[in-house]
């Protein structure tokens, strides 16, 4: 990708990103989005549980769980992540959610991962439902490792566990997620 693609690139991407939240629901697309959906959502839980067994115990005892099986994050400066997901709580599927990024500093390039934010509590969910919940994951993510979620801690009601999928990405930047629930229609 030559350098004037990527410096188009980039503001491009925080625009769409822009706009797409400008919506106050994330968007699960029609039934076969939603089934590929489900259907990444549940290999990205194997693939958690894979690389740590001992992540199966966090998924018992959480309150609730967003799965996030495909951030796509790019930046040249500038930098853009957004991603769909699925909403647990109990273990039983309860919603839908997106998750949108921006963040600014020295950063270059693109990747892909997997995230999943656990919620310890009742309260620490309420606020990502009504989309009150807004920070830097990756200031407090636990890359999924053999033995990190016996050693991970909740932070204010929230954990997050991230998973590399593919790409390279450069950064020493700030930036924040901010996340939208839509409830699953009955």
């Amino acid at each position: 990708m030559s350098l004037m693609t990527r410096t188009v690139a980039a503001p491009l991407l925080l625009l769409s990103l822009a706009l797409a939240s400008c919506a106050s629901t994330p968007n699960p697309g029609n039934e076969t989005d939603r089934s590929l959906l489900h259907i990444r959502t549940s290999g990205a839980i194997a693939d958690f549980k894979a690389q740590d067994p001992s992540m199966d115990a966090v998924f018992k005892d959480a309150y609730a769980y967003a799965v996030f099986p495909r951030i796509v994050t790019a930046a040249v400066g500038i930098g853009g992540a957004h991603g769909d997901g699925e909403v647990y709580q109990k273990g039983q599927f309860v919603g839908y959610a997106d998750v949108t990024q921006a963040s600014v500093g020295a950063q270059l390039g693109a990747q892909r991962y997997a995230e999943i934010v656990f919620f310890q509590n009742e309260s620490a969910f309420v606020e990502f439902k009504y989309g009150s919940m807004e920070f830097d994951a990756r200031a407090t993510a636990v890359a999924a490792s053999e033995g990190a979620a016996t050693a991970a801690n909740y932070r204010h009601g929230v954990l997050v566990f991230t998973l590399p999928e593919s790409g390279l990405m450069a950064q020493a930047a700030i930036g924040t997620q901010k996340f939208r629930f839509e409830p699953a229609k009955p």
